[in-house]
């Protein structure tokens, strides 16, 4: 067997295939030299690459639109938290009306966003904003989603020391999106199972998220409602303060 020059080609081997002309500088599009300089020579082997670099930026691209599109994928913008940072919170000794209080509040959550049981304890009403809602145990986001959540070892609505709720302003049923206007001698009642028990707001402040002593405990009975501020972004909180004032037992 010979090839077109006229040599002969030994039995068994393929006639080499000339390989193409090189196109001339002018039609070579530029930002593809690197890349088209490093594939391979045979067609099917250039065609396998291309294929598997093809497959990984459509699935690369696919993988980020769903991370984009998760819930809690961005930074949590109506996320009424403090900061999980060591505090220095001591709770006073006090006598209670009802049951005694845990020592001390537990930390904020490490993960706001931890699994936790949602357990109903009763019900908010607040007549100056018309807010009537079911209050849960529990301050991490899984909780406060469901609706204003009481913050564990802060003392219950009825007892003597500081019961303190964190709430959304924006999102889910948003309960605290007026708590800003609530002023001194307005109502925050909370219906519970051994009775109904009435503060009175006393004044509210703005602090940031590191601010966790607004769950320290008090000497007598008060309350303390928060939600992020300014109205869907979590940079302060929006805390609302108010003294204890009558109970009505069951």
């Amino acid at each position: 067997m010979s090839d077109s020059t006229g040599d002969r080609v030994p039995e068994g081997e393929e006639t080499p295939v000339p390989a193409p002309a090189p196109l001339p500088p002018s039609r070579r599009p530029r930002p593809l030299h690197w890349f088209s300089s490093r594939l391979p020579d045979r067609p099917l082997e250039r065609a396998l690459v291309i294929a598997t670099l093809t497959a990984v930026l459509v699935v690369g691209g696919a993988t980020l639109a769903v991370v984009r599109s998760t819930p809690g994928a961005a930074s949590e913008q109506d996320a009424p938290v403090l900061d999980a940072l060591p505090t220095t919170t001591t709770s006073a000794e006090v006598t209670t009306t009802t049951q005694a209080p845990r020592p001390r509040p537990i930390d904020p959550p490490i993960n706001p966003r931890a699994a936790e049981p949602i357990v109903k304890i009763g019900e908010i009403q607040i007549p100056k904003i018309g807010l009537v809602h079911p209050i849960f145990e529990g301050v991490t986001l899984t909780v406060i989603d469901h609706g204003p959540g009481h913050w564990p070892g802060t003392a219950v609505p009825g007892q003597l020391g500081n019961t303190v709720f964190a709430g959304h302003r924006v999102t889910h049923s948003h309960p605290f999106r007026r708590i800003n206007e609530l002023v001194p001698g307005d109502e925050i009642i909370f219906k519970m199972q051994n009775g109904t028990f009435t503060y009175k707001v006393t004044g509210f402040q703005i602090v940031t998220p590191k601010d966790v002593h607004i769950v320290n405990q008090t000497t007598d009975a008060t309350v303390t409602l928060f939600a992020c501020h300014p109205p869907g972004f979590a940079t302060q909180r929006y805390v609302v303060r108010g003294a204890f004032v009558a109970a009505t037992p069951v």
